[in-house]
Formats: structure tokens, sequence, C-alpha cells
């Protein structure tokens, strides 16, 4: 059995959040809303066609990142992290840099010229480098996964060509973040500290994705490989 760790499904779920709201995230994800009242952890996923036992491990996972993630194949619903991925992939692509770069160009806007033409281009390049990535799980990675899960095997790929490929999206976003911080003069502290810290979160963010990529969902699809090799 999976060691769910902190959080049980007994739990309740407005407890979670309120211990860690870096939850809502999470729930936001896997199309869970808010208006919870006392239900249990359990109970909310039930009533929202969620795996509870799918969404603990990637709670527990998130909230001790460097435990041990003690699980087998037949714990984890493979439709269900594909959902949570799938949907995390909108967040960042639709939302989350979307709102980082209207920030952005706000302040560029202050102080016109050269230097923060390149900054917006610097992180324009970015996105476009973190939006190659992600389609490229969602038209490749994700469709082979689920032709494995319909019992389908595959002699021109595997999930190792993706563990080798998988870059770490949230690297540039640090060197972007850093060059804010030593170069650009901006004139609103206020407003470009606000950016920094959004920038802060997001960088977090796409690394606690890569973590749930890398340590649980690559592991997963491997041992789906291997049960077909068998066969």
């Amino acid at each position: 059995m999976h060691k769910l760790g902190k959080y049980k499904e007994t739990d309740s779920m407005s407890f979670l959040i309120s211990d860690s709201y870096r939850i809502l995230l999470v729930m936001s994800r896997f199309g869970i809303g808010l208006g919870l009242g006392d239900k249990t952890i359990g109970d909310v996923c039930l009533e929202n066609g969620v795996d509870a036992k799918t969404f603990l491990i990637i709670v527990n996972m998130l909230l001790d990142e460097d435990g041990l993630i003690d699980y087998s194949k037949g714990e984890i619903s493979m439709e269900s992290l594909l959902f949570y991925l799938h949907n995390s992939h909108d967040y960042f692509l639709d939302f989350k840099l979307p709102a980082i770069r209207k920030e952005l160009v706000d302040i560029m806007d202050l102080q016109p010229g050269e230097l923060s033409q390149a900054v917006v281009r610097y992180f324009d390049e970015y996105v476009s480098e973190v939006r190659k990535h992600m389609m490229y799980e969602e038209e490749t990675v994700f469709p082979y996964v689920r032709a494995l899960i319909n019992g389908e095997k595959s002699n021109k790929y595997n999930i190792n060509i993706f563990r080798t490929q998988h870059d770490q999206v949230e690297l540039k976003l640090h060197e972007f973040k850093n060059i804010l911080i030593k170069y650009y003069p901006a004139k609103s502290t206020n407003q470009i500290n606000s950016l920094l810290f959004d920038i802060f979160t997001c960088e977090y963010d796409l690394a606690s994705h890569n973590a749930i990529e890398d340590r649980l969902f690559v592991p997963v699809v491997t041992e789906y490989e291997q049960s077909l090799m068998k066969k």
C-alpha cells in the first residue's frame, strides 16, 4: 500500500487548504472548487470524480519534497494524473505566464527603451520554449501513455526518450529573475517587487510540476511499459 504520509482521505479538505495554501493549485488542476464545508478529502474527491489516492500522493509529495514516494502502479489513476498534468499546462500557458507578461509590460512601459524591449523579448522567448516543451508532452507523450493504458505497445517510442529530453523549464525563468534583480533599474519598487514575487512563485511551481513528472509520472509509465513487455 502507498504510504499516504501526513494527510489521509478522512482528513478535512478545508483543513488541508488552511495548512498549506499551495494545495489550492492542486485542487484547481483536478477541477475541484471551493465551498467545501467540513467535507473530508475523500468525500470531496468522490464528488468531483477525482481519484483520492492519486490526489493524496501528489499532495503529500509536494508537501514533503524530499520524502520517499512509495506506491504501486495500481494505486495511481493514470487518467487522473494525465488530467492533472494537462490542466497544469493550461494554467502556465493560458493564465500564469500571460499574467506575468502583463505585469512586465506595464513596468517596462514606464521606462521605454532598448533595455525594456530586450527584457520583454527575453521573456517572450522563454515562454515560447515552455510552450514548445509542454506541447511536446501534449501531442507526443500523453497520447503514447494513453495507448499504453489501452495495452498498445510501441516500437518507436518509450518514456526514457522523454526522460532524457525533459528540460527544466524553470531554469531560464530563474535566469530572467536574476537579470531583473541585478540589472533593471525600475522606478516603481512596488510594481517590480510584485512582479518578482510572482516570478519566484511561478519558478517554484514549475519546479514542482517537473518533480511530479520526474518522480511520479515517469516511474509509473515505466511500470506500464515493463508490464506490456512481459505479455
